[in-house]
């Protein structure tokens, strides 16, 4: 997800047209901003990625999709 915006330790972060509010609690030594992408697992950021990988993985995921996976 991209992070649209910062309060505190919530981020308001968007993906595909879903926006969803997010814990920045497990990575607030990470130094996180806006427009960063991040990967989120159950309201949580657990990494920061680039743009290009973030990318990749909206390719993988569409691909599945499609297979039916």
């Amino acid at each position: 997800m991209q992070i649209k915006s910062i309060e505190g330790y919530t981020a308001r972060c968007e993906a595909k047209g879903v926006e969803r509010d997010v814990s920045l609690f497990m990575m607030q030594d990470e130094g996180l901003a806006v427009d960063d992408f991040i990967v989120v697992h159950v309201g949580y950021a657990i990494q920061k990625i680039t743009a290009e990988e973030a990318q990749t993985a909206w390719e993988i995921y569409d691909q599945m999709l499609e297979a039916g996976v």
